[in-house]
């Protein structure tokens, strides 16, 4: 019975990881296939891999652009998100609370719902749209709320006590804030930074309603090709080979960390 209940646990979680898992390896796989339609394999070749970093192509500098866009975005959100997390943190009761749930509403709200009051507003203050201005301001109103989900509970974690010792010590309250408080809810700051940049690259609809006409990000030139054309079959399947890349990359990365943490914890026991 034991050994049943066991079977039956691993054969969820494998059948799980499998939803999770098998588009990834699916587009990984066909990322190496000489054809540009997915549904026929002609053979295996780097065909796609040549068309994406070849830099006469749109893909490489689309995807150049969007990251460009979103670790400019990721850093403005990080900051002005760990000074929202601050202040919420240290406001009185009723207006941290309030604040709190003002906070929520941008996570809880349906992306299409906040781009197109966001276009409204942008549309009747009169902002142009080749300055940049709405789409940097967009993707942080879609981010910002997430740093400071991040970054609250490792305030709560933290111990005031450091920062009050800080100041009896002598400290201005600015040189205590980066000498104390900064460093102990450094984990939630990275955090943030990190989930804002997978929010933007992972934004199409904010984008689709803010950016400037001769501006493309990886979903919306994705969403914008014609799938019947040849040439805009030929760019999808470029991409195949960017999910490849990024899929092993971030693999690298968790085996990497998780070695590490392995090494560490071992150093401590010894």
């Amino acid at each position: 019975m034991v050994m049943l209940k066991r079977i039956l646990k691993w054969a969820l979680v494998g059948l799980v990881l499998f939803f999770i898992y098998f588009p990834i390896l699916f587009l990984t796989v066909n990322s190496f296939n000489q054809s540009d339609h997915i549904q026929n394999w002609t053979g295996f070749g780097w065909d796609h891999y040549a068309y994406f970093f070849n830099f006469e192509n749109e893909p490489i500098r689309i995807v150049g652009q969007t990251l460009l866009l979103a670790v400019i975005v990721a850093l403005f959100s990080t900051v002005l998100g760990t000074i929202g997390a601050i202040g919420i943190f240290y406001s009185k009761k009723r207006t941290s609370g309030a604040l709190t749930a003002i906070n929520r509403v941008p996570v809880i709200n349906a992306d299409v719902v906040t781009a197109i009051s966001f276009a409204l507003l942008v549309s009747f203050v009169g902002i142009d749209k080749s300055t940049y201005v709405p789409l940097l301001l967009g993707q942080m109103l879609l981010c910002t709320p997430f740093v400071v989900l991040s970054v609250i509970p490792k305030l709560r974690q933290m111990d005031n006590n450091l920062y009050e010792a800080a100041l009896d010590l002598g400290a201005s309250p600015t040189k205590a804030l980066f000498s104390v408080i900064v460093p102990q809810i450094l984990p939630g700051i990275v955090a943030g930074f990190l989930l804002s940049v997978t929010l933007s690259l992972d934004d199409y609809i904010i984008a689709a309603y803010t950016k400037p006409d001769s501006f493309q990000t990886i979903s919306t030139h994705i969403y914008g090709l014609d799938k019947n054309n040849i040439m805009g079959a030929k760019i999808k399947a470029a991409y195949w080979a960017f999910t490849a890349i990024i899929f092993l990359l971030i693999v690298l990365v968790v085996i990497a960390s998780n070695v590490l943490a392995y090494k560490k914890t071992r150093s401590k026991k010894r």
